[in-house]
């Protein structure tokens, strides 16, 4: 599937195109060169899914955690979208766990911080850098990938 996104104010609308399409997927794997948007995409998800926290990029943490607000305190718009996922018996929590492995020197560091105890919680999580690990991305993960196009707009594909 392709989603293009014009400019940034149209983020949110392609948020919520992705969003309705994850289905029973947890990991997400976004390809993209340095200023693709990877990381301005993930925190419209992030938001679009009812996550109240600051979103910032993990680069230097390596991985944030995010909680989803209650169903009730989310958009109207993303309230049905937050049930088809994030309630769906396929996940066990509502927390999101957001990676960036830019600056990940060996796959030792990867096995050290417990990865698996991440990839395989059932809970949503979306790997920027995945190059870096892509050894230990699980086999049912969705590579997803961001584009700049010469007109300035993106397009995500997955």
């Amino acid at each position: 599937m392709e989603i293009k996104i014009q400019d940034l104010s149209h983020i949110h609308e392609a948020a919520r195109q992705f969003i309705a399409q994850i289905g029973t997927h947890t990991v997400f794997a976004f390809y993209g060169n340095m200023g693709a948007g990877k990381t301005t995409f993930i925190k419209a998800v992030c938001e679009e899914l009812g996550v109240k926290d600051i979103i910032t990029s993990p680069t230097f943490a390596i991985v944030n955690e995010y909680e989803v607000a209650q169903t009730s305190n989310l958009k109207p718009q993303t309230s049905n979208l937050r049930s088809a996922m994030l309630l769906d018996s396929s996940m066990k929590s509502s927390s999101i766990y957001h990676f960036d492995f830019y600056r990940i020197k060996r796959i030792e560091e990867v096995y050290d911080m417990g990865y698996e105890d991440y990839f395989y919680s059932g809970s949503l999580c979306l790997i920027e850098w995945p190059e870096l690990i892509e050894e230990l991305l699980p086999d049912d993960a969705v590579r997803v990938t961001i584009k700049e196009e010469a007109d300035g707009s993106r397009t995500i594909s997955f």
